[in-house]
């Protein structure tokens, strides 16, 4: 039989919620950072399909998730496209060369990054018992567009959009290539055991509401569109960090299957208006989980009442925290598995 998660991204309103954490598996967790002590750059992890599997199943073991999401990075995509990736100690990612100064014709494509990701679902899957939903994962076109532009993370995404002015022309080449390769990796995780998938798009909210239609909705659409041929029975969660007002018509026009709602956004005001049907998952602030006490659980309260009566996948606005005390995720865990709705 299916996970609780798996039913509520499939619409089934269930007296319990089902929790999983965007990051749950990483920095915070004393086993995660002895493997990667072992293991050394965070890149040799993620290849390393045994150390990746390990890394994703240590939350699962530890606090009996819903959900196990897959241990990888959203900027594979751009590594199998062919540009250089790195991870730099203090730095955080790098891609060469940057796509603002170079063509996309110049890269040589490198589809065999994508296969020991592939083998990390299988041993994860393998090893997971039906209660636990496999999730898979990409970052959206927009998002890694920024990254594969500017070679690096930036805080408002000027370069990229600047070229997204300047020249839609090539940047629709990158968009169409993400495209055509997200829609490769999220098919083969799939394959590989993945029951559900989520799109990223952490910086969706850098864009103007013409700009976001244009390099957000229509080429997620074409993603979902795709894989729901394909993989019809497979739920697929869109998270456009930062959409706010825009939120219902990315639910609409994407196609999506369930929202992912940042903690900006007010609970009660998506409950309204998203189809009543429409499963949301969402959106404690992941600073909450680091302070705790009287404000941590009441606000995890305000998110399970906001949501009642509708398809709700308890989670964070955005990932956890490296700081985040064990302690303050167990807790949380009892508050949202002791609610009844």
């Amino acid at each position: 039989m299916p996970g609780l998660l798996l039913n509520t991204l499939r619409g089934a309103v269930t007296d319990q919620r089902p929790v999983w954490l965007m990051r749950q598996a990483g920095r915070y967790l004393p086993e995660y950072r002895a493997l990667r002590a072992e293991k050394g750059g965070f890149l040799e992890l993620v290849y390393d399909s045994d150390a990746a599997a390990e890394v994703t199943l240590q939350p699962i073991r530890r606090f009996g998730f819903d959900g196990a999401i897959l241990f990888s990075d959203i900027l594979i995509v751009p590594h199998a496209l062919g540009q250089n990736l790195q991870f730099l100690a203090g730095e955080g990612p790098h891609l060469s060369p940057r796509l603002v100064d170079a063509t996309l014709s110049s890269l040589e494509a490198a589809p065999h990054h994508f296969e020991p990701v592939y083998e990390t679902v299988r041993k994860v899957r393998a090893a997971l018992g039906p209660e636990t939903t496999m999730l898979g994962f990409i970052g959206s076109p927009w998002t890694v567009a920024t990254y594969m532009v500017t070679g690096e993370g930036s805080r408002d995404h000027h370069v990229a959009r600047a070229m997204a002015y300047r020249d839609p022309v090539a940047f629709a080449e990158i968009i169409d290539a993400i495209v055509e390769s997200s829609i490769t990796y999220l098919s083969g995780q799939i394959e590989a055991g993945a029951e559900a998938v989520q799109l990223f798009d952490s910086w969706s909210g850098s864009l103007s509401p013409q700009q976001f239609e244009r390099w957000v909705v229509a080429p997620t659409a074409r993603i979902v569109d795709t894989i729901r041929q394909r993989h019809p029975h497979v739920p697929i969660i869109g998270f456009p960090k930062g959409a706010g007002g825009k939120l219902p018509a990315y639910a609409r026009e994407t196609g999506v299957d369930a929202i992912g709602v940042d903690e900006t956004v007010d609970p009660h005001w998506i409950h309204r208006e998203l189809p009543a049907s429409m499963p949301v998952q969402g959106n404690l602030d992941p600073l909450l989980l680091i302070s705790g006490g009287a404000e941590l659980e009441e606000a995890a309260r305000t998110v399970l009442r906001a949501f009642e009566g509708r398809p709700h996948v308890f989670n964070l606005g955005h990932g956890i925290d490296k700081t985040t005390p064990i302690a303050h995720v167990e807790r949380l865990l009892e508050i949202v598995r002791s609610d009844k709705a």
